[in-house]
């Protein structure tokens, strides 16, 4: 086996080790080695006031219809250093699928999806279940039934999010999806390259091989695919100049105006939803797709991001 691939399948494995340690503790691993223990009760016990409330009120349906109305978001995003050969280069940002926390919710998605033109790469953020331990073989025919809707040119990647196991990274492979566990995919075009760096859940299962993976990169322009946008200062200090993100379901239920409530951030709090800027780094924290908790959206709606690569000035 040659010498770099070794390495990367050393580096694949003590990932797999560390991460499958961690899920079995009841512990948030943060940055800086801290450790801190789910306090779920409270907040679960808020959530079912707050449905028995919606339902009292004659809410809850309309919640429900909400959550079901996944919207497909195109934009485009300018860069100053995106390689000429990649100019109109068109990602498709699934993140929180959820898809077990909502029925219909996959074949919502996968209607929105079927046809769609020009998807160069679909990209998908983490969060395929709705429980943070337990089964997940659940979940699999929903994503693969919407994967199959999708005509992507180059494919599929993923990353995982902190509802997820490592157990289930074998089963998403097997459908033609390349996990990125703190690992790096370079596209090649014309003899110019985009390299996309996939960062394994930094919310719950940080380890230091995230901020190894930003660093090891090759130079040139490179994307950081992150569950969460909590690690954008050190993936703009490394010189990314595109962040997707995702975690925060843009609140689920916000303010009138889309003001997220709950963000569930530990850093970045203000980059829970949307377009932002740091440090000449661009990101992206999509809405998403599901829904947790409960299955109901107000203020918000779920989405599909469509991002076409323009070179230019933003």
């Amino acid at each position: 086996m040659p010498l770099d691939a070794r390495a990367q399948l050393d580096r694949r494995l003590m990932w797999a080790a560390a991460r499958c340690w961690m899920e079995s503790e009841n512990f948030k691993h943060l940055r800086g080695g801290r450790r801190r223990r789910y306090h779920w009760d409270a907040f679960a016990r808020g959530l079912r006031l707050f449905g028995f409330g919606l339902k009292l009120c004659g809410l809850y349906q309309r919640g429900v219809r909400n959550a079901l109305d996944v919207r497909l978001n195109r934009f485009s995003l300018h860069f100053r250093d995106l390689p000429s050969a990649f100019d109109g280069y068109t990602l498709l940002h699934l993140s929180d699928l959820h898809f077990d926390a909502l029925p219909g919710l996959d074949r919502a998605v996968a209607e929105l999806l079927r046809n769609l033109d020009g998807v160069d790469l679909c990209v998908l953020t983490g969060d395929y279940r709705a429980a943070l331990h337990g089964e997940y073989r659940q979940v699999l025919p929903a994503l693969r039934r919407v994967v199959e809707a999708v005509a992507s040119r180059d494919g599929f990647v993923a990353t995982l999010g902190n509802h997820d196991t490592v157990l289930m990274v074998d089963e998403i492979e097997r459908m033609g999806i390349r996990v990125l566990a703190n690992e790096t995919l370079r596209l090649e075009r014309d003899g110019q390259w985009l390299h996309l760096t996939g960062v394994d859940d930094v919310h719950y299962y940080y380890t230091d091989m995230a901020l190894d993976a930003l660093r090891r990169a090759d130079r040139g322009f490179r994307i950081a695919l992150v569950h969460s946008p909590e690690l954008y200062d050190l993936a703009a200090q490394a010189g990314y100049a595109l962040y997707l993100a995702g975690h925060t379901h843009g609140g689920q239920v916000a303010l009138p105006g889309g003001r997220p409530i709950v963000r569930h951030l530990q850093r970045g709090r203000h980059l829970a939803a949307g377009l932002w800027r740091h440090q000449g780094m661009v990101g992206y924290t999509t809405s998403g797709i599901g829904v947790s908790g409960l299955p109901v959206r107000f203020n918000t709606r779920g989405e599909v991001a469509m991002i076409t690569l323009r070179k230019g000035e933003g």
